[in-house]
């Protein structure tokens, strides 16, 4: 009786041994004895215990962060960029069984490419033109992780630290373009102003009762502060009249 139960405890444990939860988002790759044999589906999966073992892959969309690289550019301007790296693996069979590590071997070969790509153009480009750097080493990228099962949906280029000298050379640059556009700015409205006093001007000289409330406008003025004398050269009549 006590042998019967023995097994008994015995066959439940290796039963319970087998059971695997896969959850939606991971697929799992079963080896029979090293061999790969199939890969499982999300839900309740149960394998041979000690015969069996699985792999499991996250499907989901993965990041990797490509370390701060050392970049020489194209004119020879010294700079660490780094980025971001989004995958997804879509064939859980060939990113196990073609490639050692896939996480890690994106990363290399990302920073590889940051390197060739950002060495190639000029500062100016990497600045202005993230976006396009990215795409660039995105398509470096996938040419080799396609053969592992795995598709690069996006690379993109975080952040790029200049020598202290650089910035401060940008900074003038950028103060030297914001003073000539304020310079600029002021010659219009200066001229704006100008051609607005001429018109001004030709309509005064062409109504001389214009004259006179000009007159009176300036006289008011001067009488508001109550400090000032106001003498007339000449009587009013002297100034022109209206034809009409």
């Amino acid at each position: 009786m006590s042998t019967l139960y023995f097994i008994s405890i015995l066959v439940i444990l290796f039963l319970l041994a087998g059971i695997r939860i896969i959850f939606e988002y991971k697929r799992a790759l079963k080896f029979r004895f090293g061999k790969y044999v199939g890969t499982l589906k999300p839900g309740f999966r149960w394998i041979i215990p000690l015969v069996e073992t699985i792999q499991i892959v996250d499907v989901r969309v993965i990041t990797i962060n490509i370390v701060s690289q050392e970049v020489m550019t194209e004119d020879n301007v010294p700079c660490s960029i780094d980025g971001v790296v989004f995958f997804k693996v879509v064939d859980p069979e060939m990113a196990v069984l073609e490639v050692e590590e896939f996480q890690f071997a994106i990363s290399q070969l990302s920073q590889a490419a940051l390197r060739d790509v950002c060495g190639k153009v000029e500062l100016d480009t990497i600045l202005s033109k993230r976006e396009e750097m990215g795409k660039n080493i995105k398509s470096i990228v996938e040419i080799e992780t396609k053969e592992w099962g795995i598709d690069i949906i996006d690379v993109k280029i975080k952040d790029i630290q200049l020598p202290e000298n650089m910035k401060r050379m940008m900074a003038n640059q950028a103060e030297a373009e914001r003073s000539r556009r304020a310079r600029i700015i002021l010659a219009q409205a200066e001229e704006q102003a100008a051609d607005a006093l001429l018109q001004a001007g030709k309509k005064i000289d062409q109504s001389p009762s214009a004259i006179k409330l000009r007159l009176y406008q300036t006289l008011s003025n001067i009488a508001a502060e109550k400090n000032s004398t106001i003498l007339f050269p000449f009587p009013e009549e002297v100034l022109p009249r209206n034809k009409n």
